[in-house]
């Protein structure tokens, strides 16, 4: 099994970079797993108080479940993911079966600042975009998929998506193997990155 991480700051691309490695591997030969389905469950807080939990410091996230479930898949175990609803700011009862399968891709914007985490990866993969870009796309992503409004987004964006990027997510680009911008200049690294993964599955 190949697994690879992906990561960079929040609407920096990810799902672009995802999608266009995706497409390249045969049907049922590659999962994807979002970080975002391993946040905490809340259960206890109320709406209103999950409304203020720090959603972009690593203590949110269960990392210890994904470790666990991405060390079942390299035995050849099926896990059950969990999943996560950003309207509630909460788990959902709903779980996800996922089965091993030749190529694992990881993305999310704080998996390389746990260490035992990041030590899993075997290419790890960092996703640069220019902040002002990525602001914007942060604006309408959440205004139009998670019931946000703009006043919110940009709160949120000050108080704690700006400073924990600082903080959690660009420090760990020295440990990318692989640094992609998002623009129209990054063909050459998603081709290695395709020649990379067809090298190792086949």
């Amino acid at each position: 099994m190949l697994l690879i991480g992906i990561t960079g700051g929040t609407g920096c691309g990810k799902t672009t970079v995802v999608n266009q490695i995706v497409q390249e591997i045969p049907p049922g030969e590659v999962s994807v797993i979002s970080q975002d389905a391993y946040y905490r469950d809340l259960s206890h807080l109320t709406f209103e108080e999950r409304t203020k939990v720090n959603f972009d410091h690593p203590k949110s996230l269960d990392f210890d479940l994904l470790r666990e479930h991405l060390s079942l898949l390299k035995q050849g175990k099926t896990i059950m993911q969990p999943t996560y609803s950003f309207v509630e700011h909460n788990r959902t009862p709903q779980v996800i079966p996922i089965a091993p399968c030749k190529v694992i891709i990881v993305e999310g914007i704080l998996i390389f600042s746990h260490p035992d985490l990041r030590d899993l990866f075997d290419i790890k993969i960092f996703v640069h975009a220019d902040s002002d870009e990525r602001l914007i796309r942060r604006i309408k992503r959440d205004t139009t998929e998670r019931g946000r409004d703009i006043q919110e987004v940009l709160n949120r964006y000050q108080t704690t998506l700006k400073p924990m990027h600082q903080q959690f997510i660009e420090p760990t680009k020295e440990y990318a193997d692989i640094i992609i911008p998002n623009n129209r200049h990054n063909k050459v690294a998603i081709d290695i990155v395709k020649t990379i993964v067809h090298n190792r599955i086949q």
